[in-house]
């Protein structure tokens, strides 16, 4: 089994987008794949429980099956930052849990696993928790979305960097078209990336307002 774990050069950079276009590409190589979104803030009530549209959004795309408990263990009303809503709530937000819930779900034995963080690489889950924790603990390869935006130059080799000094590997980045109009000059921006960032692009992806009913696959390079 392999995993991904995406995250993005800041909150809106595209990740789900960017997970979904991952999950099409696997079910197109014929593999089969179950997604996670570990902590997710910005929930609505469905059926007596807190579900993000997010993590729903994955479930869709992804071949298998599993109890949405396993796909989203950590989930809040409120649009904020985790941490915060967590404590809101009286809730500590733990590595025990959120590992189990990753080992439950390879337990499942899917080919791939897809894992969508939150916010970007250093989010804080608690006083004492931050994001990077828990992805080390899955031995994932990350995925880095660049929203194409002013600015996203300087994000993305930050983000880059601090992930290799955390020790995990870096599979690659994916851009991402966050807007309907396009980034002034786009193509030099993405120029750019390639050369500044030292792993390869997997991707870019158009802005795609149906994106979650369309197949994104096509574009996603080959790199599996």
């Amino acid at each position: 089994m392999k995993s991904f774990f995406v995250t993005g050069t800041d909150t809106d950079a595209g990740k789900t987008v960017a997970a979904k276009a991952l999950l099409d590409y696997f079910a197109g190589q014929r593999l089969s794949t179950l997604a996670m979104k570990p902590v997710a803030s910005g929930c609505f009530n469905q059926q007596g429980r807190w579900v993000n549209d997010d993590a729903l959004a994955l479930r869709e795309a992804m071949t298998m099956d599993c109890d949405y408990s396993l796909t989203n263990p950590y989930s809040f009303e409120p649009a904020i930052a985790p941490h915060i809503a967590a404590t809101e709530e009286n809730i500590e937000i733990t590595e025990q849990v959120l590992v189990g819930s990753f080992n439950d779900v390879r337990a499942l034995k899917p080919d791939v696993v897809v894992i969508e963080g939150a916010g970007g690489w250093e989010l804080p889950l608690s006083d004492t928790l931050s994001m990077p924790a828990f992805v080390k603990q899955t031995n994932a390869e990350v995925v880095l979305v660049v929203g194409l935006k002013l600015g996203c130059l300087n994000h993305a080799v930050l983000t880059e960097r601090a992930i290799r000094a955390d020790g995990m590997r870096v599979a690659g980045w994916v851009a991402v078209d966050t807007q309907c109009a396009e980034m002034p000059y786009r193509e030099q921006n993405i120029a750019t990336l390639t050369r500044r960032l030292t792993s390869p692009c997997l991707g870019i992806l158009p802005y795609t307002p149906d994106w979650r009913a369309r197949d994104l696959s096509s574009y996603i390079n080959d790199f599996c």
